[in-house]
């Protein structure tokens, strides 16, 4: 998958600027901008009129890039990563200092996952500074997940700064499950979405 190199300045341009961009995943479409940019997040809470209490979560390319915003992961978390990453899971850990706070609406854990979608891991290897984006899903909260480009555009409109080309890779329309993994190894289903995972 090759995004046009137009394309990608043009999104770096956008994340570099306090952006929000639309994107499509394995799962649901996404919005996202950079987690160090705190105007870029409020921007997000105001787009889908989420409540602060919901935290966002983080999308990255690799665990190399994802591991900093968190403590060591537990290893029942680790066994869940290496078993369903990239894939539709999302685990949602202890964070590390690296993770502002206004992402993770004060908690002190935060959900991470690696999406198994070429253009948007294209994306976030070319456009995304640290290979990570703070993310929710593209619509209205309260409305269902959308998983085509023109819903996103009828849903959210010119809200959002830049909406990506999907290039022929669809996403399934069923949001990813969630699963927080405590410190203590303690696992406990938060959503059960794309993957049905049985706690042992």
């Amino acid at each position: 998958m090759n995004i046009p190199d137009k394309e990608i300045q043009k999104i770096s341009g956008v994340l570099k600027s306090d952006g929000v961009i639309a994107f499509p995943t394995d799962t649901v479409w996404g919005i996202g901008c950079i987690v160090e940019k705190p105007q870029a997040v409020e921007k997000i809470y105001l787009i889908k009129s989420r409540e602060k209490h919901k935290p966002l979560i983080l999308l990255g390319s690799s665990m190399e890039f994802l591991l900093p915003y968190v403590e060591t992961p537990p290893p029942k978390a680790e066994e869940l990563i290496k078993k369903y990453f990239p894939g539709p899971l999302t685990v949602v850990i202890k964070k590390s200092a690296k993770t502002p706070d206004y992402i993770t609406s004060g908690f002190d854990t935060v959900g991470i996952r690696i999406p198994e979608h070429p253009v948007f891991i294209e994306l976030l290897e070319k456009a995304a500074e640290n290979r990570v984006l703070a993310t929710t899903s593209a619509n209205i909260s309260g409305q269902g997940s959308v998983s085509g480009k023109d819903d996103v555009i009828k849903s959210l409109g010119s809200s959002v700064d830049y909406v990506l080309n999907d290039y022929g890779f669809t996403s399934h329309g069923k949001e990813s499950t969630v699963v927080s993994v405590g410190s203590d190894n303690t696992i406990k289903v938060l959503r059960q979405g794309a993957i049905d995972i049985e706690i042992e």
